[in-house]
């Protein structure tokens, strides 16, 4: 006995990382939970294509694993997968990536952005992002120790971002700018001189941006831009994307990043110790898919269809929306009827049936605003809003 007292015994709580205990579950998720319990919902919620993968794709999944292709890749994945990749990135946006040393195969553009952004971000170090946003920013940037700062996009402009409204937060911590246009849950877009604008912006604070580009293949009115392209960016921009949205494959966990050879090296070395490297079937699969995007294509008309009828049926309700130029989101308001965003999509679900995700699962300034997704068939769309529609007119 040496007389010292013995430590208080922790408890559950106090088991978890400090950093952690503050951040919150996912909003969309959380809500989620709710609606699993419920029966015959009409869900306008999940972000998740309603169509199946093509079968050319479920094809080459099939053939490689009757052939037995279920041993591990390389860390960055399979090479033809990156020339694929090297191809499609090169023609779609105009950028050029060496397959050798500045592609990587990651699990889903989730792994991609945490790969990125723990490989920029240092403990202390300010990344800027715009709000409304995925749910994942914040978090991903507080899980690097880094400081999330966001710039607030408001519906009367659109969702769109400006160099003007970035400069004002800018400090001697800012080490980053996050992007992701067509945004999730807005589907806001930017032109080529808002583009422009903001690499001026980055080249002058000797930023890394981040660009998330995953709904790009889903934009409905103008170019699919990326920052990448533009004068100056190509050594400070890392380029994620994915198949998960533009072929329909969610399930198969396949995101890819492209960055200058130093960035991506810093992101393969957390890669290889984390996941080793996204599942041999899936990249099989994803190496068909870039070999042709008619199946996108086919997938962006109709989703085109059914955001204009949202977008009407919402507005003729007497819920403003502004018509998104990409992804497959509306976000309109609803915080002039009397309730949080919260209350409101609970009422919506517990008294008819409809789900979608109130406003503030993407960020403070999402309340009042509610996401619609129109991921789902044209019908069960026409139906959510004439069941909203009773609602809103019982509420006013």
């Amino acid at each position: 006995m040496n007389g010292s007292k013995s430590p208080e015994k922790r408890t559950g709580a106090s088991r978890v990382a400090d950093y952690l205990r503050d951040i919150p579950r996912s909003g969309i998720r959380d809500f989620f939970d709710i609606v699993s319990t419920r029966k015959d919902v009409i869900s306008l919620g999940i972000g998740e294509p309603d169509f199946p993968t093509p079968w050319r794709i479920r094809e080459a999944a099939i053939y490689a694993l009757d052939r037995g292709a279920t041993a591990y890749t390389s860390n960055r994945g399979l090479l033809k997968l990156r020339q694929g990749i090297r191809d499609y990135v090169d023609r779609v946006f105009g950028v050029r990536y060496d397959p050798e040393t500045e592609i990587l195969v990651t699990v889903g553009v989730s792994e991609a952005l945490d790969l990125a952004v723990r490989a920029v971000v240092s403990p202390g170090d300010e990344v800027l992002y715009h709000e409304p946003c995925y749910v994942s920013y914040r978090p991903t940037i507080l899980f690097a120790h880094g400081v999330p700062v966001p710039a607030v996009t408001r519906a009367e402009n659109g969702f769109r971002l400006t160099a003007d409204m970035l400069e004002p937060l800018v400090t001697k911590r800012t080490k980053a700018l996050l992007l992701n246009f067509p945004t999730n849950p807005t589907g806001a877009t930017l032109g080529r001189e808002e583009l422009e604008g903001l690499a001026r912006f980055a080249c002058r604070h000797d930023l890394t941006v981040i660009t998330d580009e995953i709904y790009s293949e889903l934009t409905y009115e103008g170019e699919a831009l990326s920052i990448a392209a533009f004068p100056g960016m190509r050594e400070r921009t890392i380029f994620l994307h994915g198949l998960s949205k533009g072929w329909a494959m969610t399930g198969f966990r396949i995101g890819y990043a492209c960055a200058p050879a130093e960035l991506s090296e810093a992101m393969m070395k957390i890669h290889q110790y984390t996941m080793l490297c996204a599942p041999t079937l899936s990249q099989e699969a994803a190496a068909e898919a870039l070999r042709d995007d008619r199946d996108t294509v086919e997938m962006r008309r109709a989703y085109e269809q059914r955001r204009n009828y949202i977008c009407s049926a919402l507005n003729e309700i007497g819920l403003p929306c502004h018509k998104p130029r990409g992804a497959f989101y509306v976000f309109p308001r609803v915080g002039d009827l009397g309730l949080t965003s919260r209350d409101f999509a609970l009422r919506l679900l517990d008294e008819y049936n409809v789900a979608c995700v109130p406003g503030t699962a993407f960020g403070a300034c999402g309340e009042g605003f509610l996401r619609c997704s129109y991921a789902t068939d044209l019908e069960e769309i026409k139906e959510a809003m004439a069941r909203l529609a009773v609602f809103v007119k019982r509420l006013r």
